[in-house]
């Protein structure tokens, strides 16, 4: 498929890195959303025009570039205030998307479960809502009407039933979302309930979260239709997706769930409606931190994911830094990184999804972060309370020792509730 051709405007005021990493970030978020970037303009100044964005001189430049060539859409490498995108679109007579509309695109297509597309139609309403003023420029200003509009332009009186119809979609979609939200509560408790332990993938955009996952169900011989949609590009899957991963060899069965990756400088009106979505990490046992080690921003992705995950709640989460696409690396090791929220305590590993032993490294270091926050014991359940000893067998990691007169005498690393839920079980030599 022929991608859209577009130009791509990015401004420097700051730092020379993250004004280059954000263009190579802009660029491959424009690839995810069907577009070629064929030429790039950047400016330096030491603020911003307030009415611009960039300078008319640069305006003029970028103009004459479209002309030549018959393009009709620009980029701009930040989130537009209203008046500076109804200024440049008139200035360049052109399609003009900022970072964020550029953001919400992406979301809109990739968006599958009723949740996700209901988060993302309020992301991009409450985009549009203060930028519908200059949309309707081509009406009458002075025009009349009758009514209690009569004093009014076609084009105002156009702007007033929009802004009104929006509100209304807004209204529409919370309560959508509340009831999301409820369902969503609902299998939350479910999943607490179940006594497995939950262990979360988290990280930037595209770092291999969900080809961990699908690696996981392969390795326990899955059906496909378990997988998640994993390709090489941003944003590939924005829904949260939840797999048992029972990976035997009497290690202790757990939750795994995947969801939308992070990224820098995401659009406000995104978080405050992917909240909920994000904010499941907050119920994580254990949080398993993917980087893409072959990028070599992988430091400050980082830096995004620990900060996001402070916001949300979830920084003081027991977690494991998963250094991934290690083959992608000439010379792969754990890095000695040095990345503010970084704990002495968290754990590391290197790894490649696409190689099975890594992938069975990688369980096997989830099965002893697992078992370090349990107490390890040995309990006689009597014969009386079978429930009991079914509930320690799917709940916990425990071996039967023998099956004595009063009861099953079994060892095992129990959660602290159980452990205390079951004390009176406990032999002499653990109470």
């Amino acid at each position: 498929m022929e991608h859209k051709q577009v130009v791509l405007v990015g401004l420097h005021l700051n730092d020379s890195r993250d004004f280059d990493r954000s263009l190579k970030e802009m660029k491959a978020l424009a690839e995810a959303a069907g577009m070629e970037v064929v030429e790039t303009f950047t400016q330096a100044l030491p603020k911003m025009s307030a009415g611009y964005y960039i300078g008319t001189g640069k305006i003029e430049e970028i103009t004459a570039y479209l002309a030549m060539t018959g393009i009709g859409t620009v980029l701009f490498d930040s989130q537009l205030s209203p008046i500076q995108l109804r200024n440049l679109s008139g200035k360049m007579s052109a399609e003009v998307i900022d970072r964020t509309n550029l953001i919400l695109q992406i979301f809109s297509e990739r968006a599958r479960t009723r949740e996700a597309r209901l988060q993302v139609d309020y992301a991009r309403l409450q985009y549009a809502l203060p930028r519908l003023v200059g949309m309707h420029e081509e009406l009458g200003r002075q025009g009349g009407t009758s009514g209690a509009m009569s004093n009014r332009g076609a084009g105002e009186t156009k702007i007033e039933l929009d802004r009104r119809k929006i509100e209304h979609q807004i209204h529409e979609i919370k309560k959508g979302l509340e009831t999301v939200e409820k369902e969503r509560a609902t299998q939350r408790r479910q999943r607490m309930n179940s006594g497995l332990p939950r262990v979360s993938l988290v990280g930037y955009t595209n770092a291999g979260k969900s080809t961990i996952l699908n690696a996981m169900l392969k390795s326990m011989s899955e059906d496909e239709e378990k997988q998640v949609f994993e390709k090489d590009m941003l944003f590939a899957t924005l829904d949260t997706s939840v797999r048992k991963i029972d990976p035997g060899r009497d290690r202790l069965p757990f939750l795994l769930s995947d969801t939308v990756g992070f990224i820098s400088n995401l659009p406000t009106t995104l978080v405050k409606a992917f909240r909920s979505t994000l904010e499941e990490t907050k119920y994580a046992d254990i949080l398993l931190i993917v980087s893409d080690l072959s990028d070599p921003e992988y430091r400050s992705n980082l830096e995004v994911t620990l900060k996001t995950l402070d916001e949300i709640g979830a920084g003081e989460i027991p977690r494991l830094f998963v250094f991934n696409k290690a083959d992608r690396v000439e010379f792969p090791r754990s890095p000695a990184i040095s990345v503010p929220g970084i704990r002495s305590e968290d754990g590391r590993i290197t790894m490649s999804a696409k190689n099975p032993r890594d992938i069975e490294n990688l369980i096997d270091r989830i099965e002893e972060m697992i078992n370090s926050r349990r107490l390890e014991c040995t309990l006689v359940i009597p014969y009386s309370d079978g429930g009991a000893l079914s509930s320690l067998l799917t709940s916990s990691k425990v071996e039967i020792l023998d099956y004595t007169e009063i009861g099953t005498k079994i060892h095992g690393f129990l959660k602290a509730d159980d452990y205390s839920r079951y004390a009176g079980y406990l032999t002499e030599a653990d109470s």
